[in-house]
C-alpha cells in the first residue's frame, strides 16, 4: 500500500477501516478498504460543496429583480 499522506493524526486510513468494518461483521480487503474511503471522501466533498454553494445563493442578490428569480 502506497501512502499518499493521509496518515496524519485523526484521519481514516484503510486500515482503520477495515478493523472498523470488521467490528461491525464486515470482512473487506485493504483494497476494498481505500475504495469505500475514497468514495466517501468524494461523497463528503460533493456534500459540502453543495451546501456551500447553496449558502452563497441564499446570501446573494440578483443585480436586478425578474419576475423568473
Amino acid at each position: 500500500m502506497e501512502k499518499d499522506g493521509r496518515e496524519e493524526r485523526g484521519k481514516m486510513t484503510a486500515e482503520k477501516t477495515r478493523k472498523m468494518l470488521k467490528d461491525e461483521g464486515m470482512e473487506v480487503t485493504l483494497e476494498q478498504a481505500e475504495m469505500i474511503l475514497e468514495f466517501l471522501r468524494k461523497l463528503a466533498n460533493m456534500a459540502v460543496s453543495n451546501y456551500l454553494k447553496r449558502k452563497d445563493e441564499k446570501n446573494s442578490r440578483p443585480i436586478r429583480e425578474s419576475e423568473y428569480r
